[in-house]
Formats: structure tokens, C-alpha cells, sequence
């Protein structure tokens, strides 16, 4: 097992954070301009925005830190960024559940980005800390993912994530009546003197419980990359900032790449594996990049030359 590293600076640090947050300025500008209306090429281009923001970060951490540090970004990037996308698929099924006004759309992904800034943190910073500690939990964090990557890959269609379901909403409603029509932006409501909860707020409670779900998988999949806390973290967060963008872009395209879920499948039991027989040899991080893009490629390439004879 590799050491947790210390070594990045401060300054790093605080640069990450002013891109983060002029980014997500920017981002919430963009999509509240076009209200929920975004089409396929404005979706493409601000994915493609993201995705070069994230690669100019990469170079900066090559310049600053050192190639091995920036390979370390990069894997973890785009690790978090394929995982992302089985993510986006759940809150369209929460969005469509829910009947979200495409108005509404971004300001309930917003608070949904938002809350998985924060709790992302957290996760990263228990785990690095449980991997210094107890070296013994690299094996659980991979039997898990080896766990979930067969327990996606039986997965039926009809055991797809049902927001009814959700143990937030449950508890959401213990506490608040729910209104079932919105109310503009609003997440609360007042009439006849009592405060009923809206569906805004419902799906927004709802894609923070899946969120917290997803970074159970997506979190040690990182960190068999690296235990780094700054590029564990600064790779989450740069995936999670442009999920906004990506889910218009995912949200017009659905269905499209039917093989995805295996490929993702592939990956996380790839890297699961790697933590499980981390002390029997060490997979070089250049070959993880070149692993999970591969397995990427192939499973898009595969949906569009073999595509399924029925939906």
C-alpha cells in the first residue's frame, strides 16, 4: 500500500478553491440564464468547459507538484467523472419522479452539487484517515467495491432506484406534511398557519441521499489511486462541478450507451481488485489511467457498433 501523502502546498490549496468557486459563479449564472432549457450543444459545450477546466488544473498541479501528483489528479478525475454518470442517470429518474419544471431543474441540482461538496470533504477526510490508521480497511474499501460491481452487473431492470423508497423522504415526511404542486423556487410553504414541505425540496433531500449512497462507491475507488487528501478531494469536487452541465447533456442522450453500466462495472471491480492485492504488487498509476479510459472507450464504441435489438 502506498503512503498518504502530505506534500502539496497551501497555496494549492487556496487556488483550488477560488477556481472552485468562481466555477460554480459561473455555472449557476450560465444554466439560470437559459432556465432549465438547455439543449444538446449548449449541454456539450459547457461539459466541454468543465472537462478543459479540470485538465488545465491537472497542468497546474504537473507544473507545481510534479507529473506523478498530476497522473495521480487525472486517474482520479476521470474515475469520479465515469461514476458520475450512473449517478446522473438516478436524478433523472428522481426529476422525472417528481415531475421537476425544467425551471426548477438547476437550482435543485444546485443544492444537490452543493451538498455533495461538503459531504464529499468529510467521506475523503475519514478515509484517508482510516487508511493511515488502520491499513487493514484498503481491503474492505476493495471488497466493497469488488461488491458492488457484481452487485451492479446482476442488477435487474426492474430494481432500478425508486425515490418512494428513500429512507430521506420517509423521514422528510415525518416532519413536514408534503404539498404535491411547487410553488415557484420555493422548498416551504405556509397555509392555514402550517408549514408543508414542497416537491422541490423532497427531490433535493432525495439526491443527497443517493449522493451519500454514490460516494460510498465512488470515494474508495479514488483512494485506491491515491490517499493524497488534496487530489482525493480536488478530483471529486472538479467531477461533481460539472454534473450540472452533464446532466443536460445525459438527460437528452439516455439510452444511448446501453453498454456504460457495464463498462462502469468493469472499472470498479478493476479497482477493487488493485486495493485487495495492493501488497502483492503495485499497479503504476499511468496504467490505472490508461485501464479505466480503455474500459471507457470500449463500452461507448460498443453501444454505438452493437447496439441492443430492443430498448
Amino acid at each position: 500500500m502506498e503512503p498518504v501523502s502530505t506534500s502539496v502546498s497551501v497555496g494549492l490549496w487556496i487556488a483550488f478553491w477560488v477556481v472552485v468557486l468562481i466555477a460554480l459563479f459561473v455555472d449557476l449564472t450560465v444554466l439560470n440564464k437559459h432556465h432549465g432549457k438547455v439543449n444538446l450543444k449548449e449541454a456539450g459545450i459547457m461539459v466541454c468547459a468543465w472537462v478543459s477546466l479540470a485538465l488545465l488544473f491537472g497542468g497546474a498541479i504537473w507544473w507545481l507538484e510534479g507529473p506523478s501528483h498530476a497522473l495521480e489528479f487525472y486517474t482520479g478525475y476521470i474515475l469520479e467523472y465515469s461514476l458520475s454518470v450512473d449517478n446522473m442517470f438516478v436524478f433523472i429518474l428522481i426529476f422525472s419522479y417528481f415531475a421537476i419544471p425544467h425551471a426548477l431543474q438547476p437550482k435543485a441540482l444546485l443544492w444537490g452539487v452543493l451538498g455533495a461538496v461538503i459531504l464529499r470533504f468529510l467521506f475523503i477526510f475519514i478515509g484517508v484517515k482510516l487508511i493511515s490508521l488502520f491499513s487493514w480497511t484498503i481491503y474492505a474499501f476493495g471488497a466493497l467495491l469488488v461488491f458492488t460491481a457484481l452487485k451492479m452487473l446482476l442488477q435487474k431492470e426492474d430494481d432500478k432506484f425508486d425515490p418512494t423508497q428513500s429512507t430521506a423522504l420517509k423521514v422528510l415526511q415525518k416532519f413536514f406534511p408534503l404539498k404535491t404542486d411547487y410553488h415557484g423556487e420555493n422548498f416551504f410553504v405556509l397555509e392555514n398557519a402550517k408549514r408543508f414541505a414542497t416537491p422541490l425540496l423532497a427531490a433535493v433531500v432525495v439526491i443527497e441521499m443517493s449522493d451519500l449512497i454514490f460516494a460510498v462507491d465512488s470515494i474508495p475507488a479514488v483512494l485506491s489511486i491515491t490517499q493524497d487528501t488534496f487530489l482525493v478531494y480536488s478530483s471529486n469536487i472538479f467531477a461533481i462541478i460539472g454534473l450540472r452541465s452533464l446532466y443536460f447533456l445525459l438527460s437528452g442522450m439516455a439510452g444511448k450507451f446501453p453498454y456504460l453500466k457495464y463498462g462502469i462495472c468493469v472499472i470498479l471491480f478493476f479497482v477493487g481488485a488493485k486495493m485487495l492485492l495492493s501488497d502483492l504488487f503495485h499497479v503504476p498509476v499511468a496504467i490505472s489511467l490508461a485501464v479505466i479510459v480503455g474500459i471507457l472507450a470500449i463500452s461507448v464504441l460498443a453501444s454505438k457498433i452493437f447496439p441492443p435489438k430492443t430498448a
